[in-house]
């Protein structure tokens, strides 16, 4: 089996994997839930299940070619941020053509899926690439960087309604906005991990920008994710399950923004809370198809 001489002897589809992040699938659902959101809304809870299936794949594929191409952005800054020192470019353990070669392969396999799509959904799939291409280098010119990742992930919600109803309609923005702000809201939060680190190198990021009031600034993004959500939920007349768990959301997101208050958290907590999300995004998913049915 082929192996690299910088990664103590581990399989290379190993060290890919960890390339990837396939050993944290928590970065990979996040990504997935909006998309997963818009196609349930979209179809009134029972879209096809082919569709379904382009759709977890397709955002599978994305999310690793999003992965590779922030870290061969970032292959010489990774080394000095504690939490990505070890990533496979950053410590050498993959070279940079392995590393292009899998965000060429990743963005293909994406790509094969987006003809599955309706011309619509085809044509966003293309405008979302450049956006994700580029969001590595926003950290370097823009003082807030989370939203453009923010809005690459919004464009999960627009494909995956409009592959429904081949539209854009009022309730796909809502959900978008919605999209956006959770996102600013989740990685604003995961950002303050790197604050120390990102300061000294110069890298921008929300957590900086918003300095002492980022914990404002996240409870303001869920509550903004909460009123769209409830503006949608009365658009479509969602049924009672989706409000029992909009409401065991905004609990949570309440109880993670005054906890964000509290001075001097230890830096694990931040990453605690971004995989908290995951599961309130779940959640969100089971009432939203519940609510539609």
């Amino acid at each position: 089996m082929l192996k690299t001489p910088e990664s103590n002897q581990k399989p290379l589809w190993l060290v890919i994997v960890r390339l990837l992040r396939w050993h944290k699938p928590e970065g990979r659902l996040i990504l997935m839930i909006p998309a997963l959101w818009a196609v349930f809304l979209a179809a009134a809870g029972k879209p096809p299940l082919p569709l379904v299936g382009v759709i977890v794949l397709g955002t599978l594929a994305t999310s690793a070619a999003g992965c590779v191409v922030n870290d061969l952005w970032d292959r010489n800054i990774d080394p000095q941020v504690e939490r990505t020192r070890d990533r496979p470019l950053a410590s050498r353990a993959l070279s940079i053509k392995v590393g292009i070669v899998v965000a060429i392969v990743s963005m293909a396999c994406a790509a094969v899926l987006a003809f599955y799509l309706n011309p619509l959904s085809f044509w966003l799939s293309v405008a979302a690439v450049p956006v994700i291409l580029l969001y590595p280098g926003a950290k370097r010119v823009f003082p807030i960087p989370q939203l453009v990742l923010s809005i690459a992930w919004g464009f999960a919600v627009l494909i995956s309604w409009s592959a429904v109803t081949q539209t854009l309609s009022l309730p796909t923005w809502l959900l978008w906005g919605a999209t956006v702000l959770w996102t600013l809201g989740f990685d604003t939060v995961y950002a303050m991990s790197d604050r120390e680190d990102d300061r000294r190198i110069g890298i921008n990021s929300s957590a900086l920008f918003f300095g002492k009031y980022a914990p404002v600034a996240i409870a303001i993004f869920f509550a903004g994710t909460i009123l769209l959500l409830t503006w949608i939920g009365v658009l479509l007349q969602l049924h009672q399950v989706f409000w029992i768990t909009l409401l065991i959301a905004s609990i949570a997101w309440i109880w993670q923004s005054l906890r964000l208050r509290q001075p001097q958290l230890p830096n694990p907590v931040y990453g605690e809370m971004f995989r908290q999300n995951v599961w309130i995004g779940f959640i969100l998913l089971a009432g939203m198809i519940a609510g539609c049915l």
